[in-house]
């Protein structure tokens, strides 16, 4: 074993992906070894190529794990098998003394490996209840560290603690002037981001685009759309600004909006609570998932602090209410926030991490 090497992997969603961009500069500041093992042509390729291109990224099969029917069931068990084997022979040579795993099916074959290797495996499950890879994958971890008090019900007995947010440093560093430059928009006026997840939204690009007269008359927006979803006909309207997706940008991006409009996965949420942002959530509904968004949305605004309009209900016209709703609600939602910080920084989560290596 090195005892400075870490292998991190996780992907499939940015939500999969954020929490080990936010540790790798502090494994970096400890002198440690990173190598990352994700998918093939997942979005934590991109995410950690274009942040991180010194780290060696080894791409391995995966399959996807469903709770349905699906033909595909039948031959994603030997991609698992495959990806398995692959990680496996990474793992032996580059051996590292832990593996961290941020959920997502391509981390589940990593997890297992790690287990025939012999390492020990910590892994981070940020929504209220575990996804299906976390919840295959605990049984063969030293740890699981999770956002939410209630999540370590759902996991193995003494093997889970509740730590709350790992909250990026970064994200507190938004420069106004940056965000103008960036946008071309006056940082005295409000704004809102739309959020629609790193793969965007159909729907909500819909009801913003059904919307954006109204919108644009009382508010700036500056709206993610998701990769190879900027709608011509958006361009060049005033007081609007569409980004496939952001990356270093998005600390400036936040500090010039005045309230958010976004998908209900947790990591999210609680850079929200943590900037102060009043909120509406439209979490991916339990058609499109397994429906933890939609028990993330309903937590944060049982506690005061979001609007939640369910993706089965969005319109144009409830899309609109749940904003008006959100701005007179602002004073109110801003108070509660500052009255709670369940929060640790990547470096206090670093030291708890390196705890369980060998």
């Amino acid at each position: 074993m090195n005892n400075n090497t870490i292998v991190l992997t996780g992907g499939g969603t940015a939500g999969h992906v954020s929490l080990n961009e936010a540790i790798i500069p502090e494994l970096i500041k400890k002198k440690y070894n990173i190598h990352y093992i994700g998918s093939y042509n997942g979005i934590e390729k991109t995410i950690i190529g274009e942040r991180f291109p010194e780290i060696p990224y080894h791409p391995i099969s995966n399959g996807k794990l469903r709770r349905y029917f699906s033909l595909k069931n039948l031959s994603d068990p030997f991609k698992v098998l495959y990806g398995t084997l692959q990680a496996l022979s990474v793992l032996k040579k580059v051996k590292p003394s832990i593996v961290f795993s941020k959920g997502g099916f391509v981390s589940v074959p990593v997890v297992l490996a790690a287990k025939l290797a012999n390492i020990p495996v910590v892994i981070h499950e940020s929504d209220l209840t575990p996804g299906l890879a976390n919840k295959i994958a605990s049984s063969f971890a030293e740890h699981i560290f999770t956002v939410f008090e209630e999540t370590i019900r759902h996991l193995p007995e003494n093997k889970a603690s509740s730590i709350g947010a790992i909250l990026r440093p970064d994200l507190f560093q938004g420069n106004d002037k940056i965000a103008e430059q960036l946008t071309g928009f006056d940082a005295t006026k409000e704004t809102i981001i739309i959020m629609g997840g790193s793969q965007g939204s159909a729907k909500i690009n819909d009801v913003i685009k059904q919307n954006i007269d109204q919108l644009t008359r009382r508010f700036q927006l500056i709206h993610l759309c998701g990769k190879g979803n900027k709608d011509e006909f958006l361009v060049g309207k005033p007081n609007y600004i569409a980004f496939e997706y952001v990356t270093t940008e998005l600390p400036h991006l936040m500090k010039l909006s005045d309230y958010v409009i976004s998908r209900a996965g947790s990591n999210s949420i609680f850079e929200f609570l943590e900037l102060k942002k009043p909120m509406v959530l439209i979490p991916l509904s339990i058609q499109a998932s397994r429906g933890d968004q939609v028990l993330n949305a309903r937590y944060f605004e049982k506690k005061g602090f979001a609007n939640v309009l369910e993706e089965e209900n969005l319109t144009p016209n409830t899309f609109m209410d749940s904003i008006n709703q959100m701005v007179n609600n602002k004073e109110d939602m801003i108070d509660r926030m500052f009255e709670t910080n369940a929060s640790k920084t990547p470096e206090q989560f670093v030291e708890l991490l390196l705890t369980y290596k060998k």
